[in-house]
Formats: C-alpha cells, sequence, structure tokens
C-alpha cells in the first residue's frame, strides 16, 4: 500500500485548504483512514479518522468545527478539509492507514495505523 498526499501549501490565518491522499495497492481496503500532523519540536498527533466502510468520522479536539475528513470509496481517496486555519495548525500532515481490525476505537494512535505518506506541508502565516 502506497499513501500519497498533496494539497499542502502557505497560507495566510483564517484561509482553507484541501488536503488529499491516494491509496495505491493491490485491492486496497482499510479499516480507518486518518490524518496526523507533526510540528516542528513536537510528536505526531492525531487530526481527524474516518472508517473506511461507513465514513464515520472523528476528530481531536483542537480542529473540530474546523476541519472536515472526507472518503472516496471509488478513488482511493481520503480528504481533509482545513478551514479557518490558525498559525498553530503550521505542521506535516500525514495520511495513514489501518488495514486491518484491532478495535472499534484504534484510530487516534500512531500505531493503530500500518501505512503512511510522506507528508505535505501546511505553514498558515499570521
Amino acid at each position: 500500500v502506497q499513501l500519497v498526499e498533496s494539497g499542502g501549501g502557505l497560507v495566510q490565518t483564517g484561509d482553507s485548504l484541501r488536503l488529499s491522499c491516494i491509496a495505491s495497492g493491490h485491492t486496497f481496503s482499510a479499516y480507518f483512514m486518518g490524518w496526523f500532523r507533526q510540528a516542528p519540536g513536537k510528536e505526531r498527533e492525531f487530526v481527524a479518522a474516518t472508517k473506511w466502510s461507513t465514513s464515520t468520522t472523528y476528530y481531536s479536539d483542537s480542529v473540530k468545527g474546523r476541519f472536515t475528513i472526507s472518503r472516496d470509496i471509488a478513488k482511493n481517496t481520503v480528504y481533509l478539509q482545513l478551514n479557518s486555519l490558525k498559525p498553530e495548525d503550521t505542521a506535516v500532515y500525514y495520511c495513514a492507514a489501518s488495514t486491518s481490525y484491532r478495535s472499534s476505537y484504534a484510530y487516534s494512535q500512531t500505531s493503530d495505523y500500518e501505512y503512511w505518506g510522506q507528508g505535505t506541508q501546511v505553514t498558515v502565516s499570521s
């Protein structure tokens, strides 16, 4: 499984971006697809996840109400819409795929995911 993110960039406070993550691989299927981010000097943190089969979504408190995760099964693609961006949202954003069932709550830890993309930089200027 390969994951390729795109859509990052340099924006101003209050702007929006849409990140995309395309998954490739023989007969791709996932249990959860997630987005994480990592700012300089900080640990990678959970942002959002979606259950691939039902599109149920989960968010961290810091982005709830501003970010929206969605997926397109036909395109093997997961999106992250980032609205009302703040300087503290500046980070490298990573897409991740969990292809095996662990539990219904295994979506917010980096250890829940087997596959990772290379990351896309989001920079929000004040």
